[in-house]
């Protein structure tokens, strides 16, 4: 069973969302990382520019597939995990830590009541087993 871990915010796109003060940090997860394999390429928007409620804000790219990422936020890019361009594989190695994706300042912060906590999403992978 992949790691949840209970302090994120969960889509059903299997990204995950942590709450820093008033930003807001996203990644992919556990087991989004382990179905993509190895990521060889992730495509990030630029810091300033928006990303829209659960809409596609990039792509993470592996041997097997390209992926979109979906922003469990809407708001306004404060940065992006410049790391990523030259250690796409941060992705797989350590999803929740160094391989966060975007930190976002969120224009309705509430919208994150609307995400799975860890044992929702942890049912959600449970029905897809």
């Amino acid at each position: 069973m992949p790691n949840v871990p209970a302090e994120l915010k969960y889509t059903k796109e299997h990204e995950w969302a942590k709450v820093e003060g008033d930003l807001v940090r996203i990644g992919i997860t556990e087991y989004a990382q382990e179905q993509l394999g190895d990521v060889v390429f992730v495509e990030l928007p630029q810091p300033g520019s928006k990303v829209a409620y659960m809409k596609n804000f990039g792509v993470v790219e592996s041997v097997k597939a390209a992926s979109d990422l979906y922003s469990p936020v809407g708001g306004e890019v404060v940065e992006a995990n410049s790391d990523l361009e030259s250690q796409p594989e941060l992705v797989n190695k350590d999803p929740y830590g160094g391989g966060w994706l975007i930190l976002v300042r969120p224009d309705d912060p509430s919208a994150l009541n609307s995400l799975l906590d860890a044992d929702a999403y942890s049912a959600f992978l449970d029905s897809l087993a």
